[in-house]
């Protein structure tokens, strides 16, 4: 981990999921990312759109795309949720920018940890202002 963050690959102690995932939305589209202690988003772009940027690293086919918990998802805290699948190696599977109105429409409230849960199934590249961003993102991997 110390030599990822000193690397700029990651920018926290937690998993790199999270950390790689921001970094390659943030390559592949120009985003500025917002301080680790932001709330509700990870980036902006140069007009002031808002991100939530998550990972999931799949370590077999049947693994969950549960994504990671969404806080706060009714203040609209951001406008798309960016998202990226990634194999057991790190490479690119799917990425997807995803309209806030699409994530609320989609999500499940989880009492448990008072947040919103996601899964990004594949269907969710079909749904209308979808941005498919695999091949985005895989460039933007490709160049790290």
């Amino acid at each position: 981990m110390d030599e990822l963050r000193a690397r700029s690959v990651v920018r926290t102690g937690n998993s790199p999921v999270g950390d790689y995932a921001e970094l390659l939305f943030a390559e592949a589209f120009g985003w500025s990312l917002e301080a680790n202690s932001a709330s509700g988003h990870d980036a902006t772009d140069a007009g002031g759109l808002r991100y939530q940027i998550k990972g999931r690293r799949l370590s077999s086919l049947t693994a969950s795309r549960q994504l990671g918990a969404i806080r706060r998802l009714h203040d609209h805290t951001f406008d798309y949720l960016a998202a990226v699948l990634f194999d057991a190696r790190f490479k690119v599977l799917r990425a997807v920018v995803i309209p806030h109105d699409i994530v609320a429409a989609r999500a499940r409230r989880s009492d448990h940890t008072n947040s919103w849960t996601f899964l990004l199934d594949d269907r969710v590249w079909g749904d209308k202002g979808v941005r498919d961003a695999t091949a985005d993102l895989a460039v933007a991997a490709s160049r790290l």
